[in-house]
């Protein structure tokens, strides 16, 4: 391998030495397994900004579908020094750090309540936030002094999600979606705004979305307050929620 000084300006992908734009790509055709079908995936490629494209593998998956892996040379370049991507401006604490928080500036418990929302019914992410075992060896929000954490589960209407968050006064409401197929994610999250919105309880509370694919840029463009995507822990979600608070004045 041979490394170099790196042009932030101009970067492209790295192979088996810097910049000569080496990369693999996979994705399925809807056409028959054969030479046809590898030449279309090549040109494809060619006009994607690959050079010397090439396809390394290449499985007919019946009914008129080939899968594909190909190799090839990027042409492009980005500007890597010119990106700004909005994140949640916050300096996180741990869960200690939390509990001294809500302590010292909140005085009180902190009620949190998350579902998985609409027809979705994974829960692996809002779990992994709010129980008390948490995830990766960081604990969940039903461990944290402090904090009154309600996990719903699955597959929770909009409005039920809405009417538990104003029986029990909830401080913040968190919302996970894991299936995103064909942005559906997208129209549920933003009937949940607007029932918060027709109830006039948006502003007096947190309100935030997580999932693979819930980026915190995506989120605000939803009316959430923050948006947290893979590698998102319940200390982080909680120091959020609790600075909010108290910048807001919702304690």
């Amino acid at each position: 391998m041979s490394l170099g000084k790196v042009d932030l300006s101009k970067i492209k992908p790295y192979g088996d030495t810097l910049n000569d734009g080496k990369m693999q790509l996979s994705f399925t055709l809807p056409v028959p397994y054969g030479d046809e079908a590898e030449e279309a995936a090549k040109q494809l490629a060619k006009k994607m900004g690959l050079s010397e494209a090439s396809v390394v593998h290449a499985h007919d998956l019946g009914v008129g579908y080939t899968f594909f892996i190909v190799y090839g040379n990027c042409t492009h370049t980005v500007d890597y020094s010119a990106i700004e991507v909005p994140k949640v401006d916050v300096e996180f604490m741990d869960k200690k750090g939390v509990e001294e928080y809500i302590a010292e500036h909140i005085k009180r418990d902190v009620v949190i309540i998350g579902a998985c929302t609409g027809s979705d019914a994974h829960t692996v992410g809002i779990d992994a936030i709010m129980n008390m075992k948490g995830f990766d060896g960081h604990y969940g929000l039903e461990r944290y002094n402090g904090i009154e954490a309600i996990n719903l589960g699955s597959q929770v209407p909009n409005e039920e999600l809405v009417a538990k968050a104003i029986e029990l006064k909830a401080d913040a409401i968190l919302v996970s979606q894991v299936v995103t197929q064909k942005d559906v994610h997208i129209p549920n999250l933003t009937q949940l705004i607007e029932i918060l919105e027709a109830e006039g309880i948006r502003d007096r509370m947190v309100v935030i979305a997580g999932g693979p694919r819930l980026s915190h840029e995506l989120a605000q463009e939803l009316g959430y307050d923050a948006g947290f995507g893979p590698g998102s822990f319940a200390n982080h979600v909680a120091t959020f929620i609790v600075k909010q608070m108290v910048e807001r004045k919702l304690i």
